[in-house]
């Protein structure tokens, strides 16, 4: 009968429901449950699996442009070892590149930059070194311009691995 189907389940005398009814409102309760807890893992391994490529892709953008920082500031620095900054349009790229970092680096690395890129124009007004003392230079390494930009670069690059 039509009736019968539309019907709310029936308690029983004792005030619980039809063991029928009850089995089949327990299959879809645990139907619900199963499919929202798939939806719901679903979302959150897309959602893992965006971050952790716009975190590499931001890894990879970084490396390039400290690198292209590293390649310039040291063209420059052996450059400066026995040239007068003549023309000032040789330090270019090195601020184009230096300014790219300021558009996405940290605080940190930005101020490493900065003083990199100082010192290595404060060398253009130094006097020339000699062959003995460019060979010491080179031997020793005293003061390297270099070096603790890319100390903290890779410091950067590591916390943003470890973000992943």
């Amino acid at each position: 009968r039509l009736g019968d189907i539309t019907r709310r389940p029936q308690l029983s005398r004792r005030g619980s429901m039809d063991r029928p009814a009850l089995s089949a409102v327990a299959a879809i309760l645990g139907s619900l449950v199963g499919a929202s807890a798939t939806i719901a893992t679903a979302w959150l391994t897309q959602r893992t699996q965006a971050r952790r490529s716009a975190v590499e892709t931001e890894i990879r953008k970084r490396e390039v442009l400290y690198g292209e920082f590293i390649a310039e500031g040291s063209k420059l620095l052996i450059e400066s070892i026995d040239h007068k900054l003549d023309d000032p349009e040789r330090l270019y790229s090195l601020y184009a590149v230096l300014n790219r970092i300021r558009l996405v680096a940290s605080d940190e690395v930005l101020a490493a930059a900065d003083r990199t890129s100082t010192q290595i124009v404060e060398r253009f007004f130094r006097p020339n070194l000699s062959s003995e003392e460019m060979r010491q230079l080179v031997l020793t390494r005293p003061n390297d311009p270099l070096k603790e930009f890319s100390e903290v670069c890779r410091l950067e690059l590591r916390t943003l691995q470890r973000s992943i």
